[in-house]
């Protein structure tokens, strides 16, 4: 990798130094960031110092975190080796996985294995997808396991873009013939009857996420064809009733906003070789006052189905603004004192 690690004598106190030297300079350029602002975010995460010295960098606070610190510059600096860039984000996972995100994986063909050997990577057209924290990493391994699976948790936690990257990432490995995405159209204010436009500009402002997800990892000619040839489809779901769904890679999302009813019909949609993921925020029902939410009953009934996993995720996997995380919190002690 060209790093090497040496521990100098420690300096009086409690803080000592740990001193990691690096052969290309062109990359620790890259490691350091534009003024520093890569070990700015990892000293500010961590509680240590990062003293750039040449070709080194030292790095002094205590041991545990100068060890932690060690392996998420031995990480990043890896990633650059590999030919790809790092930027807050990358280094917030790094941090949150001890140094792990910036390893080099096997192919799509391996991915399984790939998990099991403690390596997440999801391959898409036009990026590479890691999951973040480790829920992310539980869930993306069970989207691959299991036939059905559920992502419960609140905003920003990565449950519908993770879902929609392994879909890509089946589709063009020709794991499946086509992606499925839908959404419950619950009205919030405007309903459907008044707004301009055919059926499909009606329901377009509620897929929106979903194409945003879409374009995310495919090249927009490449989805518009896709969707013009029904390898992927986008629609309300109240669309999928009557339908078998084979072959398929299945997003349900905003699923808490699906009645019991709906919400079985989907689940019953599932045909041979396809895969199913729900996806929810119990906190958001938009549902009419003491209309049950399908995803609440789909929690109880199917708990203990082999076959069919539950992730949860909390505003720790936050992987927006830090700001969201803060705000979901604050909702939940409010929640918590009201209760």
């Amino acid at each position: 990798m060209g790093i090497s690690a040496l521990t100098p004598p420690p300096h009086p106190g409690d803080l000592h130094e740990t001193l990691l030297e690096f052969s290309d300079n062109r990359l620790l350029i890259g490691l350091c960031g534009e003024f520093d602002r890569n070990l700015a975010q990892i000293e500010h995460k961590l509680g240590v110092h990062i003293l750039r010295r040449g070709n080194q960098l030292a790095v002094v606070g205590t041991a545990e975190a100068r060890g932690h610190a060690a392996g998420i510059l031995h990480a990043l600096y890896a990633r650059l080796e590999a030919g790809r860039e790092i930027d807050a984000g990358e280094i917030d996972a790094a941090i949150r996985l001890g140094g792990t995100a910036g390893a080099v994986v096997p192919s799509l063909d391996d991915q399984l294995e790939m998990f099991t050997a403690g390596h997440y990577e999801i391959r898409t057209r036009k990026k590479q997808i890691e999951p973040r924290t480790e829920a992310q990493k539980a869930y993306v391994r069970n989207l691959f396991q299991n036939e059905l699976a559920f992502g419960i948790g609140p905003a920003g936690t990565g449950k519908t873009y993770l879902a929609v990257a392994v879909g890509v990432t089946m589709l063009i490995g020709g794991h499946v013939d086509r992606i499925v995405l839908s959404r419950p159209a619950v009205e919030a204010g405007e309903r459907l009857g008044f707004l301009p436009g055919d059926m499909k500009e009606k329901v377009d402002p509620y897929m929106q996420p979903l194409y945003d997800a879409l374009n995310d990892f495919l090249p927009a000619k490449q989805v518009q064809k896709l969707m013009e040839e029904k390898r992927i489809e986008i629609a309300p779901l109240a669309f999928m009733r009557g339908r078998t769904l084979s072959n398929a890679f299945v997003v349900l999302d905003e699923a808490q906003n699906a009645t019991t009813m709906q919400m079985k019909m989907f689940l019953t949609r599932l045909g041979e070789g396809s895969r199913m993921v729900v996806t929810g925020d119990r906190t958001q029902i938009d549902l009419p006052r003491g209309t049950a939410s399908g995803l609440t009953d789909a929690e109880r009934i199917l708990d203990g189905v082999k076959g069919v996993s539950f992730n949860y995720f909390t505003a720790r996997d936050v992987v927006r603004h830090p700001l969201v995380a803060r705000i979901i919190e604050a909702y939940d002690r409010d929640d918590g004192a009201s209760a």
